[in-house]
């Protein structure tokens, strides 16, 4: 996908403030730790067309408001993807800034974690 340079300059200016992981270690945490969540912040339409098979869709647009209600412990461990590493990187940052103190982005997003054999679900 071609990214305008507006959200390239966003997310470029976000990323120093977030930790990004790669899926080998997402898996490492969600393993090791049973209270890790995986969301997936991406468009409803996107998340219906598959998703990994623990994630819990809490879309970028709606993430600000529903993730005290959803999630209300500030130190539960975020793991967060998109489509491509681009937009979790600026839903990592809204998080942290409401509180949540162990928030990352996982590298290449849905398309690394497909390509890496993730398990899936194919739909809602």
């Amino acid at each position: 996908m071609d990214h305008s340079p507006g959200f390239l300059k966003l997310v470029n200016e976000a990323r120093p403030s977030v930790t990004e992981i790669t899926v080998a270690e997402a898996r490492e945490r969600l393993a090791r730790n049973p209270k890790a969540v995986l969301i997936d912040v991406r468009e409803d339409l996107e998340w219906q067309k598959g998703h990994a098979l623990e994630a819990r869709h809490l879309g970028k647009g709606v993430l600000e408001r529903d993730l005290e209600n959803i999630i209300p412990d500030p130190n539960t461990e975020l793991l967060l993807y998109c489509g491509g590493g681009y937009r979790s990187i600026l839903t990592a940052v809204s998080a942290q800034r409401m509180g949540y103190r162990n928030v990352f982005s996982i590298i290449g997003g849905f398309k690394d974690i497909v390509q890496k054999q993730w398990p899936m679900s194919s739909g809602t």
